[in-house]
């Protein structure tokens, strides 16, 4: 079980999983507290098992599976933004990322088109 999204299921199941020291070593706290962290009923365990890492791997899990609720939950993880036109006008005008954004927003289709062209270096197309 190296895949952290099976600790989740396991615990919204209430099943324990963590059988041998190799499902101990394998367990990643941080990703599996930012999982149950979504959900409203389980974010508070999820804090306090954040205030709490020093505990062993093993404890942490043991009380996640017995104060989470056993139901199904789902929900969809976050990820960062990928803006390609972001990099383009960082590199054109030699902004930082707040003011490249910033700056996106008032730019107008045309004219993230021109900086295009303008930083275009031959190859691969932006």
């Amino acid at each position: 079980m190296s895949n952290p999204f099976e600790y989740i299921n396991a615990i919204n199941r209430g099943e324990n999983t963590m059988v041998d020291d190799l499902a101990e070593k394998e367990y990643n706290p941080f990703m599996v507290n930012r999982g149950l962290s979504f959900y409203r009923d389980t974010v508070l365990q999820a804090n306090e098992m954040n205030r709490y890492y020093d505990l062993d791997k093993r404890l942490q899990f043991l009380f996640l599976i017995n104060s989470v609720e056993p139901r199904k939950r789902f929900s969809k993880w976050f990820k960062a933004e990928k803006l390609g036109d972001l990099e383009c006008v960082k590199e054109y005008y030699g902004y930082s990322n707040v003011k490249a954004k910033a700056t996106l927003d008032i730019l107008t289709p045309e004219q993230i088109d021109y900086i295009k062209t303008k930083i275009y270096k031959g190859g691969t197309s932006p």
